[in-house]
């Protein structure tokens, strides 16, 4: 039953990966709730990366945010959050499938695969965090701007790449508690006692001047 758990947190830690990869590349972390002139634009949306502008023709043009320190810090703390979060999903996979007791790679014995797979289920709780983090930083945010009165910019609503965010960041979470459950494999196993009505055995203790004793 323990090796058919470790198995499914690795998969799911590989799917939230994937998730989290998705949701940085996404265009849709916030998307304009009020619509421009039909003829010119329908909808604006931006990401981590540019901000877009989609016309009637359903043509999106988007500009590349040209400098890193003109961006809000949230932006900035965000881009780096979902980063480490890939880089610690990508180095939990690697530490878990080295630990996964269904996987045989080298002579490593029980105990120390335990450890691996534990460890790669740490490192999938960060980057689980490390994901929430900055998606509900991100949407904060949004939320902020949305309900602020004396906000005079465009007014954005959640998109669906913090969706897929969170998405990737609870089952990193999920697939990193069911690899921390190997931490059974870790206590100590209990000793072996002989069976009742099992012979004893004695050991011979040899004196020069006395007969053989049994003890």
């Amino acid at each position: 039953m323990s090796t058919a758990v470790e198995a499914i947190g690795f998969v799911i830690c590989l799917i939230s990966w994937l998730a989290t990869g998705v949701a940085l590349a996404n265009d849709y972390w916030k998307i304009s709730s009020v619509h421009g002139d039909i003829i010119i634009s329908i909808r604006e949306f931006q990401n981590l990366w540019h901000a877009c502008a989609e016309n009637s023709a359903g043509m999106a043009e988007c500009r590349d945010f040209e400098s890193m320190l003109n961006l809000p810090v949230y932006v900035q703390a965000c881009r780096a959050l979902m980063i480490i979060a890939l880089l610690l999903g990508l180095c939990s996979m690697i530490v878990a499938l080295l630990g996964v007791k269904c996987i045989k790679i080298g002579s490593a014995n029980d105990q120390s695969k335990a450890k691996l797979a534990l460890a790669g289920g740490l490192i999938s709780i960060l980057a689980g965090l490390c994901t929430m983090t900055a998606i509900s930083w991100y949407a904060n945010s949004i939320v902020q701007e949305f309900h602020d009165p004396y906000y005079g910019g465009v007014r954005y609503e959640i998109g669906a790449g913090l969706y897929i965010g969170w998405t990737g960041g609870l089952l990193a979470l999920l697939g990193g508690g069911l690899l921390c459950c190997v931490c059974r494999r870790l206590s100590p196993q209990q000793g072996v006692y002989p069976a009742k009505g099992a012979q004893k055995v004695y050991k011979a203790v040899s004196d020069p001047d006395k007969p053989t004793a049994y003890v």
